[in-house]
């Protein structure tokens, strides 16, 4: 036997030797035993004979008295013995050793909960469960190894997780629980696994000079992990990440996302059925993970501007990006500049000026500025199609320029910051980026009026075979390319050919645009808000934008009365001359617009997307002198301020005139560059 376990047994013989106790302090002699009594306790035992082995030395006896069993500690716990580490140090022969009782019959089949290997459900002197849960079996040498790991502050049922009561039973039962932390607690440098994070660039090609492994602490070489597994990484330069962009996701973990089954499987060579049990596993992973983002999906009802609402609130009111634009032509040239910049932080407030503006107002200018960017955008050379439904168009420079990225990073922005609905997207272009309507089929009025859609509804309004085949061979070098090319022996095939033309043009074609494309909008979180809205946010992307009516106008502004009930009666006759002259605009007997008026008040002709914030108010002011009582505006507050006057023909002609007053001198600054010598 090992000397250093001798020394074990040895130790716990004198814990429980029937004839000595703990007559001393801790650090006394040998843990509070006094040698003295030791050695009176070794010349007692020495006259006592184990009753399994027949040699002399048995130390340990029976704590019932009439009872005469002697043994030797191993020899006790190869005969059954308990001993019970705790006040006395009691020890019990298997005769008069405590027992367990089972209040219900256990469900089959069982195993140990340590182990996990199969169990008999028959308490014996090894086999335990616990008092608290009754449902937890152990073998004896099971729970003891799992109590001499775990120690007194860990050691607990595996299945209820009780600790108390479940310590106090181990301890009847003879089981020893040291004091003491728990083992893997006590290891030195035991967590310093858990410190290390994954440092590898994964990336086809990597841009490195200093090798995969290589991170700087920022910058385009900092290795980024995948945010969902963790266990891939990228350069932000190999991957074509923005400075400010974190959050990327592996391969591997977007095949699963978007429920493809292209899921790679280990290096390692494992056997066909392996193999073909570990696919799967994971498709059915995939599925479930599909089927899951469906339902969340499905069961998200906030509307669009409650979701950019909270998105908007990523956006730092201390820290500012800097738009500087020339006048209103220049406003996409500005937008590149700054997003192209490699320290832009789309979580920064926008502070537009434009450099004609002498008096520059952020709000005003920020909402004029995304108003004309929007529009830039739709003039976009990635976009083709009708106005009010374009589609992507495929541009090998723009892809080159990685414009699509740009684009879809621009209407992100836009959208969150308080920009206008969107309002150009196809049906078509749509359900491309997000699948909705799921069953949505491109129809020929998604092409637009192009030669290409010209030849394709020949091919569609074909009556007979002869028209049938005459169209085909006019549109053969498209039906080539997009290789639908083949004989048709019957006219109700054509239907199929169309289909599978626009599926080509509009969806498969374009799919590296439109991976690009979503990737910008996943700036600041926007495209995963939309794909669970999806439809909230159609009629944001997807147009006509609805035109403003005395109706929609009137619902956006809260009016402030007064207290005073005199003043009330003339603030709601104001009201009515309000609603009047909306009316009248909106059937166009004002000199100004709807649009007109709600830029006067709020600096934009459409309520944003996001909605306004905060919500546009009136309230009221009298004049002692009528004809010089104009309303006034505070865009900041989107806030109107409007006079009591005696009448409303005298109400209508200020109105006009200082709505008109405020477009024209719009209008002069937009045209300033072109009258100036």
């Amino acid at each position: 036997m090992p000397y250093g376990v001798r020394r074990q047994e040895k130790a716990r013989d004198k814990l429980m030797s029937s004839g000595i106790c703990q007559r001393g302090e801790e650090d006394e002699d040998v843990h509070g035993f006094l040698v003295d009594d030791i050695k009176k306790e070794i010349r007692r035992s020495s006259r006592l004979r184990c009753m399994k082995c027949k040699k002399v030395g048995a130390s340990v006896g029976c704590s019932i008295k009439s009872c005469r069993q002697m043994v030797h500690m191993p020899c006790g716990l190869e005969q059954d013995f308990i001993f019970q580490f705790t006040d006395l140090f009691p020890s019990f022969c298997k005769k008069h050793a405590p027992s367990q009782t089972c209040v219900s019959s256990p469900s089959l089949p069982l195993s140990c909960s340590v182990c996990l290997e199969p169990i008999e459900p028959i308490l014996s002197y090894n086999v335990l469960k616990c008092p608290a849960c009754h449902g937890s079996w152990f073998h004896r040498n099971c729970v003891q190894h799992y109590a001499h790991s775990a120690a007194m502050f860990f050691f607990k049922c595996t299945l209820c997780n009780n600790k108390d009561q479940f310590q106090q039973e181990m301890l009847r039962m003879g089981i020893y629980i040291p004091e003491r932390d728990a083992a893997w607690e006590l290891e030195e440098n035991a967590y310093e696994d858990l410190l290390q994070v994954y440092q590898h660039c994964d990336a086809v090609k990597c841009h490195s000079h200093k090798g995969r492994k290589y991170s700087s602490q920022s910058g385009y070489f900092e290795i980024v992990r995948c945010k969902l597994c963790g266990s891939r990484g990228t350069h932000r330069k190999c991957s074509n990440l923005k400075l400010y962009e974190s959050d990327w996701i592996c391969g591997d973990c977007k095949a699963a996302v978007e429920g493809k089954k292209s899921v790679p499987l280990p290096n390692h060579v494992e056997s066909p059925l392996a193999i073909r049990q570990q696919r799967k596993r994971l498709f059915k992973n995939i599925s479930d993970l599909h089927s899951s983002l469906i339902s969340k999906r499905q069961c998200v009802a906030a509307t669009s501007p409650e979701v950019l609402m909270d998105l908007a609130h990523q956006i730092s009111q201390q820290q500012s990006t800097e738009v500087l634009v020339e006048d209103d032509d220049g406003v996409l040239e500005a937008a590149l500049w700054v997003l192209r910049q490699s320290d832009f932080n789309p979580c920064c407030t926008l502070s537009v000026k434009f450099s004609q503006d002498k008096h520059s107002n952020n709000i005003r200018s920020q909402r004029r500025f995304l108003r004309r960017l929007v529009s830039k955008l739709q003039m976009s050379e990635i976009f083709e199609g009708p106005d009010g439904s374009k589609n992507l168009a495929l541009n090998s420079k723009a892809l080159r320029d990685d414009l699509y990225f740009e684009v879809g990073s621009l209407l992100a922005l836009s959208l969150v910051h308080g920009g206008p609905p969107v309002g150009f997207f196809s049906p078509a272009l749509y359900h491309s980026l997000f699948n909705y309507p799921t069953n949505y089929r491109p129809t020929l009025q998604d092409l637009g009026d192009t030669a290409f859609a010209h030849k394709i509804r020949q091919i569609a309004e074909a009556k007979s075979m002869k028209e049938l085949r005459m169209a085909m061979q006019s549109a053969s070098q498209y039906l080539e390319a997009a290789g639908c090319w083949r004989k048709i022996r019957e006219l109700s095939e054509k239907d199929m050919l169309v289909e599978d033309v626009l599926n080509f043009y509009l969806i498969i074609r374009l799919q590296l645009p439109l991976q690009r494309f979503r990737e910008g909008l996943r700036t600041l979180g926007l495209f995963e808000q939309v794909q669970m809205c999806t439809e909230a946010f159609h009629s944001v992307f997807c147009g006509p934008v609805e035109r403003l009516t005395a109706e929609s106008v009137m619902e956006l502004f809260t009016v402030r009365f007064s207290e005073e009930k005199e003043q009330q009666e003339k603030e709601n006759t104001t009201v009515d001359f309000w609603k009047k002259y909306l009316h009248e605009c909106e059937e166009g007997r004002c000199a100004a617009s709807l649009e007109d008026l709600l830029t006067f008040i709020t600096a934009t002709d459409s309520a944003p997307s996001i909605g306004f914030h905060p919500t546009p108010s009136i309230s009221f002011f009298s004049s002692p002198d009528p004809s010089c009582a104009f309303p006034q505006s505070h865009c900041d507050a989107s806030h109107l301020f409007l006079p009591m006057l005696p009448s409303y023909e005298l109400f209508k002609k200020h109105l006009d005139y200082t709505v008109c007053q405020f477009s024209y001198q719009e209008f002069k600054k937009k045209k300033k560059k072109y009258f100036s010598p």
